[in-house]
């Protein structure tokens, strides 16, 4: 069954890796790239680039222009591997990547091609987007975010640019778990 997954990129590069020559980071260490990842949502997309930058203030949202692709792909067709880290190793900051590429060479290993975990860069019901009710846009019911890390290239994988020169609201701060703990 195919879904739709977001990624926010420097409008410089396409939507997925296609070499290793990427800055290690929390399911890969150094050449052991690429390894391409998503959010469940838009929202996650955002959080994850907004962690990583450490804004946390709204005043520097209006120097940000980034692509925001929704990108397609079959999860049938991948082998999903489960981490077996506690949640604070996986929601953890810079100290916890150690731990999460070794469990991901361990993964690997065994034949994953991709895992899926809880949103290291939304904070808890974070993931919850909105809703129309009449004419108010209102907060819909919490839930949470989840990361898709896929490992090696994918030429075969579809995308569209959903923003172009884009940058996050305001509202998005308020639900980005700080990296820094």
């Amino acid at each position: 069954m195919r879904e739709i997954w977001f990624r926010s990129v420097d409008r410089r590069y396409p939507f997925l890796w296609g070499t290793d020559a990427r800055h290690p980071a929390r399911w890969h260490g150094r050449d052991e790239g690429p390894a391409q990842y998503l959010a469940d949502t838009p929202d996650g997309a955002w959080a994850e680039f907004l962690r990583h930058e450490e804004i946390s203030d709204g005043a520097d949202l209006s120097g940000i222009t980034r692509v925001v692709w929704a990108i397609e792909l079959d999860l049938e067709e991948e082998e999903i591997g489960t981490p077996q880290v506690d949640e604070r190793t996986l929601l953890g900051g810079y100290e916890s990547y150690p731990r999460c590429q070794e469990e991901a060479l361990r993964l690997r290993a065994g034949g994953a091609t991709g895992l899926i975990t809880p949103s290291a860069a939304l904070e808890a019901g974070g993931a919850r987007g909105q809703c129309c009710v009449g004419d108010a846009l209102l907060e819909a019911d919490s839930r949470d975010g989840r990361t898709l890390t896929l490992f090696g290239i994918r030429p075969r994988m579809r995308g569209w640019i959903t923003a172009e020169d884009g940058r996050p609201g305001d509202r998005v701060l308020s639900l980005v778990r700080p990296l820094a703990r």
